[in-house]
């Protein structure tokens, strides 16, 4: 994934996650704001920590 579109990702990420962890009419439970962070960081760590899983050009194997 592009290092772009991975930074757009991340801030909307937060957003929504601050917006469900501090806004007063959120849907989670108050005392869960900080859970809610907490996971929303991990996640956005682990997108640009861990490679994407793929194939690489030269590991195709041909059908006989």
């Amino acid at each position: 994934m592009p290092h772009d579109v991975k930074g757009i990702l991340s801030a909307v990420v937060l957003i929504v996650a601050a917006v469900l962890a501090f806004w007063s009419g959120s849907p989670i439970r108050h005392d869960f704001s900080v859970f809610v962070m907490v996971v929303a960081v991990l996640m956005i760590a682990a997108m640009w920590v861990f490679p994407e899983a793929g194939v690489k050009k030269g590991d195709v194997r041909r059908a006989k």
